[in-house]
């Protein structure tokens, strides 16, 4: 999703950046059973990296947009601090703080939102909202539940 610095040293997480940069991650049935695997490798190896260090500089410069049109504090504080420890920042919207409010279509939002990000999550309660948010962005989409 996000492009990693010449002088990062971890190998898998590097192939898996390169193998999915920039793609949108809409639905668990699009991934292959490799896919699956670099992900709990991937997973694996950053949960040893937080153990060993507490977090790394590797998205220094990045920003994620938290997009979540309905509550859910366990799955927007977990992209949250994994971004941080990774040393990006975020940026979180709400329906609340969206212009939503005002009748802002999700394609708008998420136009105006990637000129600020480098990755946007969204959560939304209708179901095939994501596959929308995908087709209006320039920047990867990731499904954090629609």
């Amino acid at each position: 999703f996000f492009s990693f610095p010449a002088s990062y040293q971890h190998t898998p997480v590097m192939a898996t950046a390169s193998s999915w940069r920039g793609a949108d991650v809409l639905a668990v049935d699009d991934f292959d059973e490799s896919m699956v695997r670099e992900v709990f490798e991937t997973a694996a190896a950053m949960k040893r990296m937080v153990a060993a260090k507490g977090g790394s500089d590797v998205l220094r410069g990045r920003v994620l947009a938290n997009v979540f049109y309905e509550p859910s504090t366990r799955t927007m504080c977990s992209f949250d601090a994994a971004m941080k420890r990774l040393g990006g920042q975020v940026v979180s919207v709400s329906e609340s703080t969206s212009s939503a409010k005002k009748g802002e279509t999700l394609e708008d939002t998420v136009r105006c939102l990637e000129c600020y990000c480098d990755a946007m999550v969204l959560r939304h309660p209708q179901v095939g909202t994501a596959a929308r948010a995908a087709a209006a962005a320039r920047k990867p989409i990731l499904n954090a539940g629609d």
